[in-house]
């Protein structure tokens, strides 16, 4: 059974750091591209940053070169390092292996920037 667990979400001040973390199950990790997601009431997911199985990455042009995704084939786990954070990037974080389709996102984690 596919799990996806998301985590490492929180309140945290303009100009904070957050790391999140997203725990996997049930699927070959190593063979899949990840990606992270946000959500605000109101709107779809958007993509934010995404990986391939190789480790090519990709960002949207609103958070280049504040975050930055990896993964840890060994510990099945993708992360995202959120630096320089503003109150535009509070959202539910989610992760997804698009090639799964969206039958298993996670639960997310709230990220909340404010003063």
């Amino acid at each position: 059974q596919v799990q996806l667990v998301e985590s490492g979400g929180g309140l945290v001040q303009p100009g904070g750091s957050l790391r999140l973390s997203c725990a996997t199950a049930g699927f070959i990790f190593t063979s899949y591209a990840m990606g992270w997601y946000r959500q605000v009431p109101g709107k779809g997911r958007e993509l934010v940053a995404h990986i391939s199985s190789g480790g090519t990455t990709w960002y949207t042009d609103f958070v280049k070169g504040r975050f930055t995704i990896s993964r840890d084939n060994s510990k099945k786990t993708v992360y995202m390092q959120m630096n320089s954070l503003i109150p535009e990037d509070t959202a539910v974080y989610y992760c997804l292996a698009p090639s799964l389709g969206t039958s298993y996102w996670g639960q997310g984690t709230q990220v909340t920037v404010s003063s």
